[in-house]
């Protein structure tokens, strides 16, 4: 992640300058300055459902509010082992395999500090979720940059495999993939897999958008694939599947091993998570398909109004397959710099998108691109189209 400003920061280590605010909070601050609608960051704009709301009242009124056990409170490690063989026919055992974390982003903070030498290497392919790199950094190690070409972001395997050296020490994974909508065949996930196994590397796998997929896709966890999951972390988190991303529930699964490291990092980060959300969690990993069905159905229908309209606008959309977000190209509207083209949209249109270049080393690649949301409900998502519209 690069830095608002180039300047060195004092007092920051070197580690961790280049890091500065993120593109996040910018746009955010741009969009309440200027009464915006924010189809940048990705929450929703609407609540999850009630029956979880309650759950976590009721867990709050029960007493459960000090502080927990490190890895989790029993109740959510086995809904999650249960979530995992339901869905993906993953066997995983919930004292030894699982680990509640704060949110995904604190699961691969622990992961990466937990498995990661000074100097060894991490595989991350770009763009990239903004805080892979910097985990990466803050472990000591080394990021080695795979680039998704636009507009098919595909992974190819020899190019792929020119990104292992002696030094290789993990892939991180993420799929479905932010901010690009892509969900990663078998095919190319073999190759992620094959690398893994001849190379004897490990694979951190974000899957926080797993029920987030469209057009007869399937999410394939790379766990799955032969001789992966004993070298495979599964991450993912509660709040992009049921709408409470503030409550920053998420989890690890991988074997004891790997768990018992992940797990000594994870207790001098967080030590634990709040456990009345986790109560609600465990009941929401139990709710009926009907419930990811209509979330799936639901999101199809807001990514289908979004893209349709951006087309109308003039952009070229990228249609996503996976996530609550889509990549537009922005230059048969005139532009060519994502950053400028963000920076002037919510003064000048009243609506925020993000810069997918802060997602990049290799600027140039996605330059051209602009992400915007679609977690939101009809009426916002009409208001910024109709706002947009003036770009055209």
């Amino acid at each position: 992640m690069q830095p608002t400003v180039s300047a060195r920061l004092p007092h920051l280590t070197s580690r961790l300058q280049g890091f500065g605010t993120t593109i996040f909070t910018e746009m955010t601050l741009l969009a309440q300055k200027y009464d915006a609608i924010n189809l940048g960051q990705g929450f929703p704009n609407f609540e999850g459902p009630e029956v979880i709301r309650e759950a976590a009242v009721s867990a709050l009124r029960s007493g459960e509010n000090q502080y927990c056990r490190m890895y989790g409170i029993p109740t959510l490690n086995a809904a999650v082992a249960r979530h995992q063989q339901r869905f993906w026919g993953l066997e995983y055992e919930p004292e030894t395999e699982i680990t509640v974390t704060s949110g995904a982003t604190e699961g691969l903070a622990a992961t990466i500090q937990a498995l990661c030498e000074t100097g060894d290497e991490v595989v991350v392919f770009e763009p990239f979720y903004d805080s892979y790199r910097a985990c990466i950094a803050m472990a000591g190690a080394v990021d080695r940059i795979y680039t998704l070409e636009a507009p098919e972001f595909r992974i190819e395997a020899e190019r792929l495999e020119k990104t292992i050296t002696a030094k290789t020490r993990a892939i991180l994974l993420n799929t479905p993939h932010n901010p690009t909508g892509r969900v990663f065949t078998a095919a190319e996930l073999e190759v992620v897999a094959d690398l893994a196994r001849r190379h004897d590397l490990i694979v951190i796998s974000d899957e926080v958008y797993e029920h987030l997929v469209y057009d007869g896709e399937e999410h394939i966890p790379i766990a799955t694939l032969p001789g992966m999951r004993q070298r495979t972390v599964a991450v993912s988190s509660a709040g992009k599947t049921f709408s409470f991303t503030g409550w920053k529930v998420g989890w690890t699964c991988a074997p004891p091993a790997l768990t018992h490291a992940i797990r000594t990092a994870h207790q001098f980060l967080t030590f634990c998570m709040s456990p009345p959300f986790q109560a609600a969690i465990a009941v929401a990993l139990d709710l009926e398909d009907e419930f990811f069905e209509q979330l799936r159905n639901e999101y199809a229908h807001r990514r289908d109004f979004l893209c349709k309209g951006l087309e109308d606008v003039g952009f070229d959309v990228l249609t996503p397959r996976g996530t609550y977000f889509v990549l537009a190209d922005i230059r048969p509207l005139g532009w060519t710099d994502d950053v400028e083209f963000c920076r002037m949209l919510p003064a000048e249109v009243g609506v925020a998108a993000i810069p997918p270049t802060a997602f990049y080393v290799d600027k140039d690649a996605g330059r051209h691109l602009v992400r915007f949301a679609f977690c939101k409900t009809l009426d916002v998502l009409e208001e910024g189209l109709r706002r947009l519209d003036r770009l055209g």
